[in-house]
């Protein structure tokens, strides 16, 4: 796809950006049982890792025809630049600052002389306090199924089965695998033949949830490890992609092999629910976690990429199919982020929202059924963390403590360290290349209030405390 036909199809062009919502759609009536969901997460894949978002290199024919067949979301957005904080986000429905989890492992990453700040302590479990998904499907009497990768608590209290889901398949505390091959080395997911595939194998797993619950409301979590390093990949498929030329950044042959082992993925979970004579009454949601790893994949136009909060590394690939209830080849501009897919799931099943149970987020539904618009006036993030730099950047950070706010085209990042602001024009400036916070003092001030009221609101810990360790030379 060409670069200006990729931007039309993203709402970016002459037309500027298009962000006010979605058109109407008038959906076929009738009384449906309750609706199943399937959330097929993808871990590491960047906006632009796929053919329909603009890959020229990456070949995803089957979430191609699933985009096809769906609703395109093309300012959807994670709630963190890593995995469990995300994870954490999408299963509570809440932002960070309510379940504490903001990164992976350690807030204080990298060298302590280079951090400014002493970083707010990071939990590195979901408390059992909190009430996923899962567990707000139950009453409405689903099941759910824990398929790949949890990253969130690794004993039975804290994994899967203690969080709601019927069904746990290689979920644990682990944030990557051992191996894409068995033998896997994974306690939660029994070797199969020597060389068999996770991926595949995790969606046999899927498959076979499918097909025991297929008289019942089920909520499938199919969690895939992949594209997440290692990366590990089929040699005759990476042979394949070796013979391509590169494009965009994207020019990994093995990388694009898993790519390529997800689309598969994707195609025989889509192939088993038609089949099956489901399609009508599950709505399947194809997400990422965070953007691409900079050293291996490019979200560009998109500046940055995971573990940052520019856009590359938060904003995120999303479909949604649901046939006779979201209309085929539509697309929706509107900025979404992922603690809206908890409360859009409980409105959909008849749930009720848990009793002293926060939710952070907005119903999609007037998104997917195009009927209006949402409620909010902004979206947010909070990473009052250090991520240190890949090798070979020329900075020791991808990012340093901060916060974020969304309002309309205007984005403001406030860096916590020294209270610096950058400000950017999404609408103009896809690419955050320029910071009009001196030019716009007034527009920078506006935000900057929304985000420190929004902070109090949920009472986000913002990291003051000077490290003693900064600036010392290295001894």
């Amino acid at each position: 796809m060409k670069r200006r036909e990729f931007l039309r199809r993203v709402g970016w062009g002459a037309a500027g950006a298009a962000l006010g919502g979605c058109a109407s759609l008038t959906h076929s009536g009738g009384e449906r049982r309750k609706p199943n969901f399937v959330f097929i997460l993808v871990d590491d894949l960047g906006w632009t890792d796929l053919g329909f978002m603009g890959s020229g290199y990456y070949e995803t024919p089957l979430v191609d025809r699933l985009a096809r067949e769906g609703m395109v979301f093309t300012n959807a957005y994670a709630n963190a630049p890593n995995c469990a904080p995300t994870r954490a986000c999408l299963l509570s429905g809440q932002y960070t600052p309510r379940h504490g989890i903001y990164t992976v492992n350690r807030s204080a990453r990298g060298k302590s002389r280079n951090r400014r700040l002493i970083p707010v302590e990071n939990r590195k479990i979901l408390d059992t306090d909190v009430t996923t998904i899962a567990e707000a499907l139950r009453p409405a009497g689903y099941k759910s199924a824990a398929i790949g990768k949890w990253h969130l608590g690794r004993d039975p209290e804290t994994g899967p089965l203690g969080q709601g889901f019927d069904v746990n398949v290689g979920g644990n505390q682990a944030g990557h695998p051992k191996s894409y091959f068995s033998p896997y080395k994974n306690r939660n997911l029994e070797d199969g033949p020597e060389g068999e595939s996770l991926t595949e194998r995790l969606t046999d797993e899927a498959l076979g949830f499918i097909d025991q619950n297929r008289e019942n409301p089920f909520f499938l979590y199919l969690a895939h490890f992949a594209v997440h390093t290692p990366i590990e990949a089929r040699e005759e498929v990476a042979a394949r992609y070796a013979a391509k030329e590169g494009v965009g950044g994207h020019d990994n042959p093995k990388y694009a092999a898993m790519i390529e082992s997800v689309d598969r993925s994707v195609g025989r979970i889509v192939e088993k629910i038609d089949a099956l004579g489901l399609a009508e009454e599950t709505m399947i949601v194809f997400f990422s976690d965070n953007g691409p790893h900079g050293a291996i994949s490019s979200a560009a136009p998109l500046r940055g990429s995971k573990g940052m909060l520019y856009e590359g590394g938060i904003r995120e690939p999303m479909v949604v199919r649901w046939p006779g209830r979201v209309r085929a080849g539509s697309t929706c501009h509107t900025p979404v982020i992922g603690i809206d897919f908890y409360p859009t799931m409980l409105a959909l099943a008849g749930a009720a929202v848990p009793e002293d149970h926060h939710l952070d987020g907005e119903s999609l539904l007037p998104l997917i059924n195009e009927t209006g618009s949402l409620g909010r006036d902004a979206i947010f993030w909070h990473f009052p963390a250090y991520l240190e730099a890949y090798r070979g950047m020329k900075t020791p950070w991808r990012t340093t403590p901060a916060g974020v706010v969304r309002r309309g085209d205007w984005k403001l990042i406030e860096f916590f360290e020294d209270g610096r602001v950058e400000l950017y024009n999404l609408a103009d400036d896809l690419g955050e290349t320029n910071d009009l916070a001196a030019a716009r003092p007034q527009k920078t001030e506006e935000l900057k209030d929304l985000l420190h009221e929004w902070q109090r609101d949920v009472n986000a810990p913002v990291p003051a405390v000077p490290n003693p360790d900064f600036g010392k030379e290295k001894k």
